[in-house]
């Protein structure tokens, strides 16, 4: 394949996942799915960490309601400081234009002053790494299953050796009803992303909501034991579509809206 006809490929592809995100205008459209921004924040314990929870809470997450990005969910594993920020645009727009539109927020410049001015010895934090996704059909929007003070999150990605495969592992969530098991079962969606941007791709990046580690527990003991899980499981169309997970347990922050 030519350069020329190689970036047309990639361009189309790219155009045809972001225009999948357009309002749904007809009866029997694809549902309006949103764009879903994942950053995870280094940072150091202790006073950095505060400080930079303190700025999302006064400052970052209202800004961002304003520009209609919510519920903006909060993350940490429980050991480390590092964070993991949820942003749920509404389109490719929303995303393009959400930096822009916050330098121009005075009440953002003013609440967020001593973090979006910190001198060069006493960083906000060490470095920002974000992952763009487009959401599933089965989940199209950002859910709060639970809103417990107990609850517990994970947030899971599943790479794939070949596009191929990664996108039979999308199809088998959502037309081949592996989401519906979940919600059954009690195994409860945050969201559900294909990655269009970030590291190790082709993946998708998903996360779970649930009251405390014993419904964790319950949910997925349910699932595992379900007849329409284990046969699609052993359908032979979605063989080896995985090739790696990753798997973490997260709390949510106090300033956390989901």
């Amino acid at each position: 394949m030519q350069r020329r006809d190689f970036l047309g490929a990639t361009c189309l592809a790219g155009a045809t996942a972001l225009g999948a995100i357009a309002p749904a205008a007809r009866a029997g459209d694809p549902p309006h799915k949103q764009i879903l921004e994942l950053r995870l924040y280094r940072l150091d314990a202790g006073a950095m960490r505060e400080r930079f929870e303190k700025f999302l809470a006064e400052a970052a997450i209202p800004a961002w309601n304003r520009l209609g990005v919510k519920p903006v969910g909060v993350f940490a594993e429980e050991k480390g400081p590092d964070l993991y920020v949820l942003l749920p645009h509404e389109s490719a727009e929303s995303f393009a234009a959400a930096a822009q539109r916050l330098w121009a927020d005075a009440d953002y410049q003013k609440a967020g002053a001593a973090v979006l001015d910190t001198p060069k010895d006493a960083p906000a934090y060490k470095r920002i790494e974000t992952w763009l996704m487009l959401a599933f059909d089965a989940v199209p929007k950002v859910e709060t299953p639970t809103k417990k003070d107990s609850r517990v999150f994970q947030l899971r990605t599943y790479e794939s050796h070949s596009d191929l495969k990664a996108r039979k592992k999308i199809e088998m969530f959502n037309a081949g009803g592996e989401v519906a098991i979940f919600r059954r079962t009690g195994v409860n969606p945050v969201f559900f992303g294909e990655t269009l941007a970030g590291t190790k791709i082709p993946n998708l990046t998903y996360m779970l909501g649930f009251d405390d580690a014993q419904a964790q527990k319950a949910g997925w003991d349910a699932f595992m034991k379900d007849p329409e899980w284990i046969k699609i499981r052993d359908d032979a169309q979605y063989k080896d579509t995985v090739s790696n997970i990753t798997n973490l347990v997260l709390r949510p922050a106090a300033c956390s809206q989901i």
